[in-house]
């Protein structure tokens, strides 16, 4: 089936209290993986490309790859540009194919962000594809967390008309120093002020009951980037060291890889519904 948006699947995601799965893919091996996955748990999936990918040719041969797949399947596959840092590569990324984008103003201040993405709206609406933006920040690695708040949600939604909204309730990007604890009690009361699905940023290590609760508020899209590309380099890493200087033809290397994506990848998205 064709590519969709984000208000294909994740409104009615919200209404039933589950999330779909946004993964970060970065090669064939990745988005294959993960693609796999969705279609063997009959699964709607978002597949994601952070912006880095967009200065070069990657983000386009990604493109072109999850068109040719989504094209084959049943399966509602959305094609988004994560963190998408100015409105010309938002520009781009559209114009390559990706049906949802985002808008990265969590940095700037309150009323900047607003004026950013209510641009970013109107390019991406007139284009017919999906914005999501970011308010509060969710830092990577050591960086500060700014929480989001209720008011600001509502004014922030308002303002922009964006169609998804990533707020800050404790997570960061990367991986945990120790286990992370959701503010369930904020995404709560975010979730009873704004009606737009809202995203959890930094997915990766955040426990099952806290990602369930979180959906219970509204959460409608977790994105996971950092566990995932780390099970590919863990895999490629150990079938290095099992192979040794035995020549083995790159396709054949990668399938074990592939199939402990995949099968991490069907685990997240049985706990998101």
């Amino acid at each position: 089936m064709p590519l969709i948006t984000f208000n294909d699947i994740l409104p009615q995601a919200r209404r039933d209290k589950r999330a779909v799965a946004a993964f970060n893919v970065a090669n064939l091996e990745t988005l294959l993986s993960v693609f796999k996955a969705a279609e063997a748990e009959k699964s709607p999936v978002i597949i994601q490309v952070y912006q880095r990918l967009f200065k070069d040719e990657r983000a386009g041969l990604i493109a072109a790859m999850t068109r040719s797949l989504a094209a084959e399947s049943g399966i509602p596959v959305a094609l988004h540009l994560d963190h998408g840092e100015s409105l010309e590569q938002l520009r781009k990324a559209i114009g390559i194919g990706y049906t949802s984008v985002m808008i990265d103003g969590s940095k700037l201040p309150f009323a900047e962000n607003i004026a950013l993405t209510a641009e970013a709206a109107k390019i991406a609406h007139k284009a017919g594809v999906t914005l999501e933006a970011e308010i509060g920040h969710v830092p990577f690695g050591d960086g500060e967390i700014e929480l989001s708040t209720a008011a600001e949600a509502a004014e922030f939604v308002e303002k922009t008309g964006a169609d998804a909204l990533a707020i800050s309730i404790g997570t960061i990007h990367g991986f945990y120093k120790k286990a992370p604890v959701l503010d369930i009690a904020r995404a709560r009361e975010i979730g009873g002020r704004v009606a737009i699905p809202l995203v959890l940023h930094g997915g990766t290590g955040v426990p099952d009951e806290q990602l369930r609760l979180a959906i219970g508020c509204g959460i409608t899209k977790v994105n996971i980037a950092t566990e995932l590309q780390s099970t590919f380099l863990k895999g490629v890493a150990a079938e290095i060291a099992a192979n040794g200087d035995t020549f083995k033809p790159v396709d054949l290397y990668f399938k074990p890889v592939e199939e402990k994506i995949k099968e991490y990848a069907r685990a997240k998205i049985k706990i998101l519904r």
